[in-house]
């Protein structure tokens, strides 16, 4: 379609009125309704943990024993190495930085904050509220290439080996937040074994979409743990995860895991920061899914709302786009988590964007999923199909690739 063609039925677009929004991956309202049992399964009679514990009561930091056991198997891991925490992973993920920042980690007696620079790897494309944790500590953010395989493993083990100011590294492993990808277990194991200057270096692996498939083939992960156990690295590695698009989006439980002296040292700066988290929340998980076997089921339920608007976002974006080369525009296609990483040819991102937005569809800005908002080739967009309803990602998706083609078109 030539230029002239697209512009005119953008403008038919833009005088719809239209105001769809896919700026995060939030789950819609079907999703949680799935979880709506949970409020029915304590009672006012019916408070108490396996142990006897009064789950109305202080004190339980590290959960109770039912959740650390479920919820062990969810994280493939032991349950002396997991903590369940409040509704929010990104808060232990933040705490966590601040208690390296502030104390030190149990490999180092040097405070991140009396160094002269710490830095972070940052896999790219990635997750924007990863890279506003570290602005806020004024952590050094390089860039490393995301590939199919995990991040590139040249770039990782020429970095860490070389600069011991190099403390930690954020890793979203499964279904990445926005590629989809999955680290293989090469890389996993290439993580694990890697020469570092810093002795206390740490990876911080967001395990997010753990169980967020899309297909009944969900993509395989290396036990990470496991892996830096066996060559040697056993506290390089810190785990986070939550229910947090399982259940409730804003009342899940979240959890720390990772060696056992990493555990001590969570718990000893956590339980001077908290008498105990919410004891009742994390009864009403254990009773609802019961088991691992209750969590998968869910979990297909899950995938059985949003399924279909990934695939119509796939199929539209094929209709209009082709291949894509025609346009200099490429996509990924997950095979589970909450995301869609679109590259526009190069310098276009900004520009489509800013269009989608006149036309009423709400996308997240270009630059955000690149450190401090700067994508170095203006080209990647984070597409977050969740939320609206399938009709809407239909229209958006049909106005976003007019976007696309009308930038390609107009900065050739």
């Amino acid at each position: 379609m030539p230029l002239d063609a697209l512009v005119k039925r953008y403008q038919q677009y833009k005088h719809m009125g239209l105001a769809l929004d896919m700026t995060r991956g939030k789950p819609c309202s079907d999703q949680l309704a799935l979880s709506d049992g949970m409020l029915d399964v304590v009672t006012s009679a019916d408070f108490r943990a396996a142990d006897g514990t009064d789950c109305r009561n202080y004190g339980g930091f590290d959960g109770i024993p039912e959740a650390r056991a479920l919820f062990a198997e969810f994280m493939q891991v032991a349950p002396a190495e997991l903590l369940v925490g409040g509704n929010s992973s990104l808060t232990l993920m933040h705490d966590t930085v601040a208690r390296c920042y502030l104390h030190s980690n149990v490999d180092s007696d040097v405070a991140w904050r009396d160094l002269p620079e710490v830095k972070f790897l940052c896999p790219v494309p990635g997750y924007d509220r990863h890279f506003a944790i570290c602005e806020n500590f004024g952590i050094t953010m390089i860039p490393v290439a995301m590939t199919p395989d995990g991040p590139d493993m040249e770039q990782v083990e020429a970095l860490v080996a070389a600069d011991p100011l190099v403390k930690g590294m954020w890793m979203v492993p499964k279904y990445q937040n926005p590629t989809g990808y999955t680290v293989s277990d090469a890389v996993v194991k290439r993580l694990a074994a890697m020469p570092t200057a810093a002795p206390d270096f740490r990876i911080f692996w967001d395990n997010a979409y753990a169980h967020h498939h899309l297909s009944d083939t969900p993509d395989p992960l290396a036990d990470v743990l496991a892996e830096c156990k066996a060559a040697g690295h056993p506290n390089r590695v810190f785990l986070f995860g939550s229910t947090s698009k399982v259940s409730f989006a804003g009342s899940g439980i979240s959890f720390f895991a990772a060696s056992g002296p990493n555990v001590a040292w969570m718990r000893f700066h956590g339980s001077r920061q908290s008498i105990g988290p919410d004891k009742l929340n994390q009864l009403r998980h254990v009773r609802f899914f019961k088991d691992m076997d209750g969590i998968r089921a869910h979990m297909a339920r899950h995938a059985a709302i949003i399924k279909p608007k990934f695939d119509a976002v796939l199929r539209i974006l094929g209709e209009e786009l082709g291949d894509g080369s025609a346009y200099g525009a490429s996509w990924t296609v997950p095979n589970g988590g909450y995301f869609i990483s679109f590259d526009t040819k190069d310098g276009c991102a900004a520009h489509v964007v800013a269009l989608a937005s006149e036309a009423g569809v709400k996308l997240t800005e270009a630059g955000a999923t690149f450190p401090y908002g700067e994508d170095p080739r203006d080209r990647n967009i984070r597409i977050a199909p969740t939320l609206p309803a399938l009709a809407e990602i239909e229209q958006a998706t049909r106005i976003f690739a007019t976007c696309v083609k009308i930038a390609a078109l107009e900065d050739a």
